[in-house]
């Protein structure tokens, strides 16, 4: 496990950073909005970045980063003027288990081939686990971006604002 240091916190913040802010570029959102795709996307995988080096378990922590993302940004969304998903959607890419999906894949090919299977069965179990394991990450980054959706019910975030939200407290 790496060492929870300000200076790795920062590194992976900056990463997180660069990568929302360049799918928020693919994705077409507006350039006015990139910083803010970004800083979410920073934001969100630093938190799950903290969570894991302190072993809360690598799907409760991108359970906590994508709910950061969700809330923060429909907060965002109220102060930019624009809708959350433009900046929450890039952000949340900066999550996806795309090398756990990788090793899904590969170990689905040797599948195919009964010779290998036979000489490591164990190929199965893995091939299992880190399928298992990427659709309950990305079912965790969906739910967490829902849960401000559904929190925050309107009919549009323009009329949200930190006092409505403490006085049905």
């Amino acid at each position: 496990m790496e060492e929870l240091t300000l200076l790795n916190i920062l590194r992976d913040f900056g990463i997180a950073f660069i990568v929302g802010f360049c799918w928020a570029i693919l994705f077409g959102s507006p350039k006015r909005l990139l910083w803010v795709a970004g800083l979410l996307g920073g934001m969100g995988h630093c938190i799950r970045f903290i969570l894991v080096q302190l072993d809360f378990g690598l799907i409760t922590a991108t359970l906590a980063g994508s709910v950061l993302i969700g809330l923060v940004g429909i907060f965002a969304a109220h102060k930019v003027d624009s809708p959350p998903v433009v900046f929450t959607m890039p952000a949340c890419i900066t999550m996806i288990p795309g090398m756990f999906a990788y090793k899904t894949m590969l170990a689905g090919i040797k599948v195919t081939d009964l010779p290998t299977v036979e000489q490591n069965p164990h190929i199965l179990i893995e091939m299992s686990h880190n399928l298992m394991l990427t659709m309950s990450l990305l079912f965790t980054l969906a739910i967490g971006i829902c849960i401000s959706a559904l929190l925050f019910r309107k009919s549009s975030v323009k009329n949200i604002s930190f006092k409505d939200i403490i006085g049905k407290g």
